[in-house]
């Protein structure tokens, strides 16, 4: 057993926001929190749009595909935090869950997908603050 905080970031295609939710907490939280991703409908790979996007801040998440959600990996995470994924995200008692309500990016230009990179950038900061409050992330 860790006793690392476990992160599920989940969205229905696991391309664009949940991979750079997850991009974004690796980067902030380094190996003080497991970050793990997924989607209700995995598409075949990540939003390039998205990958652009947060190159342009320093984040590598070229390497990254697309999963598909299951049991095991939700049941075994301390906070869930969805991003659309509407009645597809499993529930587990004793369980933190958040919604972020953001745009998707899918098939929109890199202006746009900025902003959705820097709002979620904002939110995985205080998530890290909360979860890690000695880092002062």
């Amino acid at each position: 057993m860790s006793d690392k905080p476990s992160v599920l970031f989940v969205c229905v295609h696991n391309a664009g926001r949940s991979q750079m939710a997850a991009g974004w907490l690796r980067h902030f939280g380094a190996d003080a929190v497991e970050v793990r991703s997924a989607g209700s409908a995995p598409a075949d790979q990540i939003n390039p749009v998205a990958v652009a996007a947060m190159a342009e801040a320093g984040i590598d998440i070229t390497g990254n595909t697309p999963k598909l959600l299951d049991y095991d990996t939700a049941y075994a995470s301390d906070v869930i935090i969805t991003m659309g994924c509407g009645d597809a995200c499993p529930v587990f008692p004793g369980k933190r869950y958040e919604d972020w309500k953001l745009d998707d990016p899918a098939g929109q230009g890199i202006e746009a997908v900025r902003g959705i990179r820097d709002e979620i950038r904002d939110r995985v900061q205080r998530l890290v603050s909360e979860l890690l409050p000695s880092t002062g992330a």
